[in-house]
């Protein structure tokens, strides 16, 4: 058994990210599925979004589908499953509709390849992973969404399995430095102060912390439209919640401000941010601090070292020193 298999063991929900299309998101999750199969473990599988088709939908590549083991459970929409290739029963369909139909559970009574299509939102993702106890499950696999930057899932699972490869960047050091950046904001630090229940469903706008810690909305719809309100912005003090997404303009308006040592910025999640290293840098290195909500927990790292396009990198230096400048497990699942 690999070590990555016996770090995946130690949870019960583990979400794959890619960080790039055809970086290897799918074989990885293929992968861990042959191995967790041979273990005596139940296992089910979901998505954020669409995945499983045998062809990119974007760039109309051929792509791994998704193989299904007997008594494996499986959430996907009715579209798709009536699209399934593996005979099953269904268990329950849900009270809710996505764009292709109500999300249906099944259970798959032989080994065969599906099309995975889970719910479009964390909150019913959250709903359905909290259900999986009922069904025995041991584990829950949740995979990416096609976009790739909508993760979601690191939000609400235990752990999460990122993939890089050569399709982000063919130059090693620029896909390490890529690669180290998504990494350094996984990892950032939970805001661990009091009074912010009252943000866990505040999904856009801008909030401020008073001195006595009530927080405040501050009537910015978002950070992109900051030109027109920053009048507004220091209303209440210098700790702010950012409820949609963040780009390069608030970090590079806020470092340059008096207070910059005394600002501290929140996110939900890593996946909120939408800016450029040199921004976000320039800003902690001011004396900025940045916090998310919820904080991820990355397992490891997997790498793909060939592109579309036919360039290889050479897989056993590409873990070498990815590993170097992560400090974590780097593994090419082809090579394990």
């Amino acid at each position: 058994m690999s070590q990555l298999i016996e770090q995946i063991l130690q949870h019960k929900s583990v979400s794959f990210v890619g960080m790039e299309k055809n970086t290897g998101k799918t074989e990885s999750l293929n992968y861990v599925l042959r191995e967790l199969y041979q273990t005596d473990k139940k296992i089910a599988i979901t998505s954020i979004g669409i995945d499983g088709e045998s062809v990119d939908q974007v760039t109309e590549t051929p792509k791994p589908e998704i193989e299904l083991a007997k008594g494996t459970i499986f959430i996907t929409s009715e579209k798709h499953y009536k699209e399934k290739r593996p005979t099953s029963d269904i268990l329950d369909i849900s009270n809710f509709s996505t764009s292709l139909g109500r999300l249906v559970t099944a259970k798959a009574l032989q080994r065969g390849k599906a099309i995975i299509s889970g719910p479009s939102s964390t909150g019913r993702l959250k709903q359905m992973l909290a259900e999986m106890p009922r069904y025995g499950v041991d584990i829950t696999l949740v995979d990416g969404a096609l976009s790739r930057k909508s993760f979601g899932a690191p939000t609400i699972t235990e752990s999460l399995i990122l993939s890089t490869g050569a399709a982000l960047s063919p130059h090693l050091p620029e896909l390490i430095r890529k690669t180290l950046f998504a990494c350094r904001l996984i990892h950032l630090p939970a805001f661990t102060a009091t009074n912010t229940d009252c943000l866990t469903d505040v999904n856009s706008g801008l909030w401020a912390q008073d001195t006595e810690g009530q927080w405040h909305d501050l009537e910015i719809p978002s950070t992109l439209l900051l030109d027109k309100y920053k009048d507004r912005l220091f209303k209440y003090g210098n700790t702010f919640y950012i409820g949609g997404i963040v780009t390069d303009k608030i970090f590079d308006y806020l470092r340059m401000q008096p207070n910059i040592n005394k600002t501290t910025v929140i996110v939900k999640d890593f996946t909120k941010i939408f800016a450029v290293p040199e921004s976000v840098n320039a800003f902690l290195k001011k004396g900025g601090q940045l916090f998310v909500l919820y904080a991820a927990k990355l397992l490891a790292v997997c790498v793909n070292p060939t592109s579309p396009t036919g360039y290889n990198i050479n897989s056993a230096l590409l873990r070498e020193k990815m590993s170097e400048a992560l400090q974590l497990p780097v593994y090419d699942v082809k090579k394990i």
